[in-house]
C-alpha cells in the first residue's frame, strides 16, 4: 500500500469509526442496559463479514488468520455509559456535531476509543503477515465494575500476552493503573443513655481509627503510581440524639498500587485500627506493563508520554502486561455536554495501527 492509499484508508476507516460512534450515542445503554448498542456492534462485524461471538451483553472477534501457536493480543474497551448528570444543557442521547466536535454521552468515555479500536482490528483482520494474534472485545458494565462484562469473556479467550485498553488518554501511555479496594469497617462500643457517663461511643472508637487512616503513609511508594491512597467516604451511627451509638459504620477507598497485594494491604490496616474490616472484593487489581514491552516503545517513540493512571478501568481484570491508551480527554469523562473531537478519531486510529505495525508485523 503506497502513502496515498494508506491517507485514503485511515480517513475511511475514520469515517466508517464515526459514523458507529453516532449510532452509539443515540442508542442508550446505561450499564447493565447494553442489549441495543450490542446489537450495532455485531451489525459493524456483520457488514464486514467477520466472524464474532456474543456472550450476555459483551461481543468479541478474532482476526481473519488466527493460529494458536502464535500469542494474542487483545484490544478492549467498554460500550457501557453512565446515566447523565443533570448539568447538560444538550440531549445527552442526541450526536451532535459543532465545531469539530461530536457530543453525547459516552463519545468521550469510552465510545471513541471503542470505535477507533474496532476500526483498528478491521484494519488488521485480514493480514496473512501477523506474528501475533489479534482479538476484540466490546464490553459491558465497565462503568459499575459489573461481573457481567470484561470478567465473563476472559475465560472464553485464548491466553493474552498482552492488552490494550480503550480509556480515554489523549493517546498517551497509562503504562500503569491502580487497583480499588473498597473496605467497610464496623467500630463497635456500648449504647447508654447520653445524659449519664453511660456506654461506650463507637463513634470516638472509630474516629480514632479514621485518623491513623488519615495519617499513615504506606512506606512503599511506586515508581509509576506514587503511594497508595486511602480516603474514608461514607460514615454511619446513630439513631437518636439521646442514645451512645454502640455501632459506627465507615467505608475506606483504597487505591492500590503495584506495591503491594490486596490481601497485604487489607492485613496492614486491620492490624492497627480496632475497627473489624471486610473488604468487598479484591477483584480490581493494580496493573502495569513493563516501560520496554515493544509496544510501549513503539508509543514513545511517537513522542507520547507515559503515566500512572490513578483511575481504575477493566484494566484491572486482566491478568496479562496492559496498557491504557485511547482518544479523548478523562476530564471530559461523566461531565455535562460529553464530548470527542472528531479528529481525535482519526488520529487515534492511526497511532493505533502505527504502534501496533511496530509489534506484530
Amino acid at each position: 500500500m503506497d502513502k496515498t492509499e494508506a491517507i485514503e484508508n485511515i480517513e475511511t476507516l475514520s469515517s466508517e469509526a464515526i459514523s458507529l460512534l453516532k449510532q452509539l450515542i443515540e442508542t442508550q445503554s446505561f450499564s447493565k442496559e447494553e442489549e441495543n448498542t450490542a446489537l450495532l456492534i455485531e451489525a459493524f462485524f456483520k457488514e464486514r463479514n467477520i466472524p464474532f461471538q456474543r456472550k450476555k451483553n459483551n461481543i468479541w472477534a478474532f482476526n481473519q488468520y488466527y493460529d494458536g501457536s502464535k500469542p494474542t493480543l487483545l484490544l478492549n474497551s467498554h460500550h457501557d455509559t453512565v446515566k447523565p448528570n443533570k448539568s447538560w444543557t444538550l440531549n445527552p442521547l442526541e450526536a451532535k456535531v459543532e465545531d469539530g466536535k461530536l457530543y453525547g454521552l459516552g463519545s468521550n468515555d469510552a465510545g471513541g476509543c471503542l470505535v477507533s479500536l474496532m476500526a483498528t482490528f478491521s484494519y488488521f483482520y485480514d493480514r496473512q503477515d501477523l506474528t501475533y494474534n489479534i482479538a476484540i472485545a466490546a464490553t459491558a458494565e465497565e462503568e459499575i465494575s459489573g461481573k457481567e462484562g470484561l470478567e465473563i469473556v476472559v475465560p472464553e479467550l485464548p491466553e493474552i500476552s498482552f492488552a490494550i485498553v480503550g480509556e480515554p488518554t489523549e493517546m498517551h501511555l497509562a503504562v500503569a493503573e491502580k487497583g480499588l479496594l473498597v473496605l467497610d469497617c464496623t467500630a463497635k462500643g456500648k449504647s447508654g443513655h447520653a445524659a449519664r457517663e453511660e456506654g461506650d461511643n463507637a463513634i470516638y472508637k472509630a474516629l480514632k481509627d479514621i485518623s491513623w487512616i488519615n495519617s499513615y503513609q504506606f512506606p512503599k511508594v511506586s515508581p509509576t503510581l506514587g503511594p497508595v491512597k486511602m480516603s474514608v467516604t461514607i460514615i454511619n451511627a446513630g439513631t437518636q440524639h439521646n442514645v451512645v451509638p454502640d455501632v459506627c459504620n465507615f467505608t475506606i477507598d483504597v487505591r492500590a498500587t503495584d506495591q503491594y497485594t490486596l490481601e497485604e494491604i487489607i492485613d496492614i490496616i486491620q492490624a492497627n485500627i480496632q475497627s473489624e474490616v471486610s473488604a468487598r472484593s479484591i477483584r480490581l487489581r493494580p496493573s502495569s506493563i513493563p516501560m520496554d514491552h515493544p509496544i510501549v516503545k513503539a508509543g514513545l517513540a511517537l513522542g507520547r508520554n507515559s503515566y500512572g493512571s490513578p483511575t481504575t478501568s477493566d484494566q484491572a481484570l486482566l491478568d496479562c502486561p496492559s496498557l491504557k491508551m485511547g482518544p479523548g480527554h478523562s476530564g471530559r469523562s461523566h461531565s455535562a455536554d460529553e464530548f470527542i473531537y472528531l479528529h481525535e478519531i482519526g488520529e487515534g486510529i492511526l497511532q493505533y495501527i502505527t504502534m501496533l505495525e511496530a509489534v506484530v508485523s
